[in-house]
């Protein structure tokens, strides 16, 4: 019996596997840049042609929101031959800019969260 359950043991050794894996969407969002963009004088295209393409448009009272992203997420895993753990973190950077009907920023708000994102390999709590 005991040879058996070191034989699994082994097995189990053997087969398992521990993965990490990062990705990103969307291109970084830089301070400065953000910074550079006034309510009530930057137009449109000064937007654009700071930032490139937003990421997404939506209309919201008859104003334009311009959305920019990025997302960084980080898994850990570790894999074995019956049961599998993983983490996923994920965290954005958002930049939302309102757009009034004459094509100028009415306001401008940021969030910047994907500083020193941590691998977290435990699956369980924090």
């Amino acid at each position: 019996m005991n040879v058996l359950r070191n034989l699994g043991l082994c097995l189990l050794l053997v087969a398992s596997a521990c993965a990490f894996n990062r990705g990103t969407l969307g291109d970084d969002i830089k301070p400065d840049i953000v910074n550079s963009i006034k309510k009530s004088s930057t137009t449109k295209a000064e937007v654009v042609a700071l930032l490139g393409a937003p990421d997404r448009i939506l209309q919201v009272n008859g104003r334009d929101v311009f959305q920019y992203y990025r997302y960084d997420a980080k898994a850990g895993s570790l894999l074995l031959i019956i049961l599998n753990f993983s983490r996923l973190s994920v965290k954005s950077d958002d930049l939302f800019i309102l757009i009034n009907r004459d094509g100028i920023v009415e306001d401008v708000i940021s969030s910047r969260r994907t500083e020193a994102l941590e691998f977290r390999f435990w699956p369980f709590g924090d």
